[in-house]
């Protein structure tokens, strides 16, 4: 039956995966733009120029869109998870104030420079914005991983009368949960981006169409995932073995494993099924989901069983979410060898195939950072706070009629701004390409010359 705690969690759901594809979009397309635009400075190649005025534009649309999608965020912690935020707003309250502060006072700073300073300010000025902006953006997911690793993995507190207390904010906002979970995250961002330049690229190669600069794109972008892959994969396994350590019931979920067990298999597919408390069908690797999460042959694996079934996750959400990111992990390591073969060889960019599934790539990344954000999240429950606040003490007293209702008219809006607006700008901004971008000199303002002149 559809609870209101359970219409609130899709609700929840539903805005933050509309909400988290646009900051990690944004994160990719900064570091991308200091790139570019720090070659541009060196070689003053105008083609480097032309990517970092061209991906400035998506940039800000994409900026833009993520801003407002926070804002639904804030305010559904007070209006969904009334009795969330109370017991524990002394500890996340600063955690979010800092990822505002981060936000708005360095990234709103030198935005506008960054937009609109090309002809008004100089380049080192200028490329300082865009570092900035860069650096707001990575520090704002910073503290938004920490508030939420501690909610996976609380330390640092005290409980007084019901409310969660701070007792060491060293460990709270330096858990150990946090860095390699912050550091997957900003890697997905950055391999997410890149095979939207990938596709972008290709799109313009494959209808002849400003050939250099989609040359350049296409040839950087898969270098960077070349190098990126391979480092993410060996921090997703640092990840995963952290979860194994603190959170083994969510590791239980992620492997299928229901009764505790040594040399647990990797399954490769499986049903798994809350209300039986079994697998209905496996197909598995035998020791391979010990060997992954605890580097040992015959490691043991805690089982969903040892947990009342109350306390377990819906073990098929888990399930399933985990191996689509890491299928999708394994796709792209597979093009990404692939097309660095075909760029070493010089025969990528006049293959129409290869294109063409270059073309098609772009929501692979987004896809995975969805997943793996679905992995975490579902296999935290039925925990707020986990081990400590149940969800379903932390959601509001409000009626199942009004959740419902908020619920359809959020879905209505963000199929208005987000599915429909966002995309129409962002396609006419692809095809209009950078057709009105010309390769011209950024001026210094030095001040008058004996003539009169501005340098």
């Amino acid at each position: 039956m559809l609870s209101t705690e359970i219409l609130s969690r899709l609700q929840f759901a539903f805005t933050m995966s509309f909400h988290i594809i646009f900051p990690s979009f944004s994160i990719g397309i900064a570091t991308f733009l200091v790139v570019m635009e720090g070659l541009w400075l060196k070689t003053k190649d105008p083609i480097y120029y032309q990517i970092i005025r061209f991906w400035t534009k998506i940039f800000a649309l994409t900026f833009g869109m993520g801003v407002v999608a926070g804002i639904v965020m804030e305010f559904q912690l007070g209006t969904n998870w009334a009795g969330f935020s109370k017991q524990v707003g002394s500890v996340l309250g600063p955690l979010f104030i800092y990822e505002v502060l981060s936000a708005f006072f360095i990234e709103a700073g030198f935005i506008g420079i960054m937009v609109f300073g090309w002809d008004r300010v100089g380049e080192k000025l200028h490329y300082l914005a865009t570092i900035m902006v860069t650096l707001g953006t990575t520090i704002s997911a910073y503290w938004i991983l920490s508030a939420n690793s501690w909610m996976q993995h609380p330390v640092g507190y005290t409980i007084h009368n019901g409310q969660f207390i701070a007792t060491n904010w060293s460990a709270i906002m330096f858990n150990t949960f946090t860095l390699p979970r912050f550091i997957h995250m900003i890697l997905a961002s950055y391999l997410a981006t890149s095979f939207v330049i990938i596709s972008i690229s290709s799109y313009y190669l494959l209808r002849q169409k400003f050939i250099p600069m989609a040359q350049k794109s296409l040839s950087s972008a898969i270098i960077m995932v070349s190098l990126l892959i391979p480092l993410q994969i060996l921090v997703g396994d640092i990840a995963g073995v952290h979860v194994n350590e603190y959170q083994p019931i969510k590791t239980a979920a992620i492997e299928g494993v229901w009764n505790t067990q040594k040399g647990a298999p990797l399954l490769l597919f499986a049903l798994p099924s809350n209300e039986q408390q079994k697998n209905l069908f496996e197909i598995g690797v035998p020791n391979g989901a010990s060997l992954i999460n605890t580097h040992k042959i015959d490691g043991e694996l805690i089982g969903l069983k040892t947990v009342p079934v109350s306390d377990q996750p819906e073990a098929w959400i888990v399930f399933f979410s985990f191996r689509i990111m890491v299928g999708i992990g394994l796709l792209m390591l597979v093009y990404a060898v692939i097309a660095t073969f075909m760029l070493i060889r010089k025969t990528l960019y006049t293959s129409p195939k290869m294109l063409l599934i270059s073309q098609w790539m772009a929501p692979l990344g987004f896809i995975a950072v969805l997943t793996g954000w679905f992995t975490a999240e579902v296999g935290r429950q039925p925990w707020a706070v986990y081990n400590l606040i149940r969800t379903s003490d932390a959601v509001s007293n409000v009626t199942f009629y009004s959740v419902f209702v908020s619920f359809i008219l959020m879905v209505i809006v963000y199929g208005i701004i987000f599915g429909y607006f966002y995309f129409y700008f962002l396609d006419k901004t692809i095809k209009k390409g950078p057709a009105d971008i010309e390769p011209v000199q950024i001026f210094s303002y030095i001040g008058p010359t004996d003539e009169g002149d501005i340098k």
